[in-house]
Formats: C-alpha cells, sequence, structure tokens
C-alpha cells in the first residue's frame, strides 16, 4: 500500500475518494490502473477496508470486527474480479435460528416447517405449499401471509409475527410495516429442503481475509492511502461556485462513500442509520454454536451470534473460539458506542430527506456518490462491487470530457 503521510503534507490530487471499502477501494484500483490517474484515498478510521475489516487476534481467529460477511453472487466475473488481489475459498453459508427454543435452519424451509408444527401436520401443508409455488425457489413471506389459502397464510404469519416481526424490531427499531418492503424480504423461504442462506450460484470467503484482499487492491503507485483522516474537516464545497476543495485547493473529482448527510453538514436533519455493539466471548472449547452464525429473533436486545472459527479457510492451529453477539442500535457520531454507521434505515420520511440532499449533490458535476452510505441503499457485498465496476464508467467518462 502507498505510504500513508501527515496530514500537513497531503498532496491533494485530481482524485480523492473518500472511504476504503468496497466502493472507495474499487473506484482507487480503476481509475490508478486504467487511467493512470493519481487518487487519494481519504479514511477516517485506523484501517482500510470498510465495514469488511479483518484481523487475527491473540489466538489465531480471524474476525470480522464489523460483522459476518460473505460473497455470495450468480455473476463469475466479481469472483474473477476480486481474485486479482487475493486468493478466495468456497464457503457455502448456512444459518441456524432460534425460535421458540428450537434451532431451526434459515432460510426457512421444508424441514422448518416440520420442525415448528411436527411431522404429521406438516404434511399437508408442503403439499399446498408444493402446488401453490411450483417451479419458484424462494418465496417473500409476506407473500405467504397475504396467500388466500388460510393454511399458506396462517404458516406465513406464525413465521412473520415469531421471527421476522421480532427480529425487524431489533435490528431496525422500526416495525416491519413502517420499512422498506426490501428489507423483510431480504431472505425469503426456501421452498424445498435448500439449506443454503442465499440461492446463489458462487459462495466464497477470502482465503487470507478481508483486510490483506482491500490492502492489495489498494497497492499501486498511482494510490496514496491516507488513514485516520477525517475528510469532513478538510473539505468545503461551495454551491455559488459549484466548487469543492480539499484544504483549499480545488478537487478535480470527489467521490464520496459516507453519510450524505453528514457530507452537507445534516442541514436537511440527520438521515437515519443503524449500527452494532458487538461483544466478545472466548470458549476454551474448539466449537460453541451449532451453526456459523445463529440468529435470535426472540432474544432480548441481541439478534445474532458469529463464530467465527466456522469462517477461516484454515483453523487446524486455532485452539478454543470466539463467539460474537451482535445488540443494534441507533447510530450517533457522537457516541462511545454506536459510532459506526452499518445500514440505512431505509422509510418514506428517510427517503424523501435523502431526495433533498441528493439535489443539493447534484449542484456539482464532479461529485459522485457511491455506496450503501452515500447512495441510502441496503446493498449487499455482490451488488455493492458490481454496482462500483459499473459506476466507473460514470466516472470515467467525467474525467475524460475534464482533460
Amino acid at each position: 500500500m502507498g505510504q500513508a503521510v501527515g496530514l500537513g503534507d497531503i498532496t491533494v490530487t485530481d482524485v480523492v475518494i473518500v472511504g476504503s471499502g468496497f466502493s472507495g477501494s474499487i473506484l482507487a484500483r480503476k481509475l490508478a490502473e486504467e487511467l493512470d490517474r493519481p487518487v487519494t484515498v481519504v479514511e477516517k478510521r485506523a484501517h482500510v477496508g470498510g465495514n469488511m475489516y479483518d484481523e487475527t487476534d491473540e489466538r489465531g481467529i480471524l474476525i470480522q470486527r464489523y460483522g459476518p460477511h460473505f460473497l455470495n453472487t450468480d455473476k463469475y466475473f466479481i469472483i474473477e474480479f476480486l481474485e486479482q488481489y487475493g486468493a478466495l475459498f468456497p464457503h457455502t453459508t448456512k444459518l441456524l435460528s432460534c425460535i421458540d427454543g428450537k434451532y431451526v435452519r434459515l432460510p426457512f424451509n421444508f424441514l422448518t416447517v416440520q420442525q415448528l408444527l411436527g411431522a404429521k401436520a406438516a404434511e399437508p401443508l408442503l403439499a399446498k405449499l408444493r402446488a401453490a409455488f411450483a417451479g419458484r425457489d424462494r418465496v417473500p413471506i409476506l407473500e405467504l401471509v397475504d396467500h388466500a389459502d388460510r393454511d399458506i397464510s396462517a404458516y406465513g404469519t406464525l413465521l412473520f409475527e415469531k421471527a421476522y416481526r421480532t427480529y425487524t424490531s431489533k435490528m431496525w427499531g422500526l416495525q416491519p410495516e413502517q420499512i422498506d418492503k426490501y428489507v423483510v424480504e431480504r431472505v425469503p423461504m426456501a421452498m424445498s429442503y435448500d439449506e443454503r442462506y442465499l440461492n446463489k450460484d458462487f459462495q466464497y470467503l477470502p482465503v487470507q481475509g478481508f483486510t490483506k484482499l482491500f490492502e492489495t487492491m489498494l497497492d499501486h503507485p498511482n494510490i496514496t492511502v491516507q488513514t485516520n483522516t477525517d475528510a469532513l474537516e478538510h473539505l468545503s464545497l461551495d454551491a455559488g461556485s459549484r466548487r469543492i476543495s480539499y484544504d483549499g485547493e480545488p478537487v478535480e473529482c470527489l467521490i464520496y462513500t459516507g453519510a450524505i448527510d453528514e457530507l452537507f453538514g445534516r442541514k436537511y436533519g440527520a438521515l437515519p442509520y443503524r449500527s452494532l455493539d458487538i461483544r466478545y466471548q472466548y470458549d476454551a472449547q474448539d466449537s460453541v454454536l451449532p451453526s456459523e452464525i445463529v440468529s435470535y429473533p426472540q432474544a432480548d436486545g441481541y439478534t445474532r451470534q458469529t463464530e467465527y472459527r466456522k469462517l477461516m479457510a484454515d483453523d487446524s492451529a486455532v485452539r478454543g473460539s470466539v463467539v460474537a453477539t451482535e445488540y443494534p442500535l441507533t447510530y450517533d457520531p457522537a457516541a462511545a458506542v454506536g459510532n459506526t454507521p452499518y445500514y440505512p434505515v431505509v422509510t418514506e420520511e428517510s427517503s424523501a430527506r435523502y431526495q433533498r440532499y441528493l439535489e443539493e449533490a447534484g449542484q456539482y458535476d464532479n461529485l459522485f456518490l457511491c455506496g450503501r452510505l452515500a447512495e441510502f441503499k441496503y446493498y449487499n457485498m455482490d451488488i455493492c462491487i458490481e454496482h462500483a465496476l459499473e459506476y466507473y464508467k460514470n466516472v470515467k467518462r467525467f474525467l475524460e470530457r475534464s482533460t
């Protein structure tokens, strides 16, 4: 990686990228490599990789510090792109959910029906589900709830009330009816005994972890990485002149991947994001949880647990295990806990507020917003990567016109 330089010594290039997650790092690499442009990546935290950051603890366990991330996609070019920067290994993501004291498969599937209703009671319902959704692999839970068949609707309602409503209210601080429908339908029910969390063709994890992959991606002579730097303390936006400056020097192109409301001083009010308080517990046992991740929709305060040893390419040298428990809370940049934004809370009100910030951003031809926080969208990792690769074309066209 390029040598980080002191705040007073930073040389502002024609391209400044705020944030070193997938969006910022991919765009930096593409611009540096394909357009031969010098790029400065400004990162508020002490590390690159955004919320994909991971590190090996003192016991040799590779821990993803901002919660578990998996690469699941139907598009192999995404795998090929990432393999340029680090080896990947196949890993099929499988989860469990604890409902009424029982561990059931997540996504909910035909086995879940038997686990929750009993085998005998499940028989007629399974027949109805097969007939009603013939040829479909996954079905959103709300489609079950609203189904004309009373038995299908009753089972969908059971799942919705015991799992979706309880989990959503903790995770988002809102009832399911208040939040964007996409969030509720992210994990539809499998119309089979399929145990994979997502029905994606290609499922992988990086052998050496995500951080190493990001460090390699940003290791280019045209890229300078500045960590421990809050870009908002150095940026200024003048709407009158439509000019963006960094430390008083004009910026030809600014790519911003952080929270958009903070870029504009929250002048239209704060956009809601959710954060996490993640607590770790070491155990001398080599295996603690019955699955790599367990969801707890009915638990008090926390949503899920992850046993990171189960996500490693090779854990043969590891002794014991670490379980991370996630407690969702409201993002507050000034708080001691919960000061990292994870997920945009998309509602009608927040979407309207975001549009005001988007209109403000539109005053600057050389300002580009990319990523989950900047675009206020709940991108999965594969979508985020694909979007950044496509978004590069917009930046490329702009820079080619300006030269």
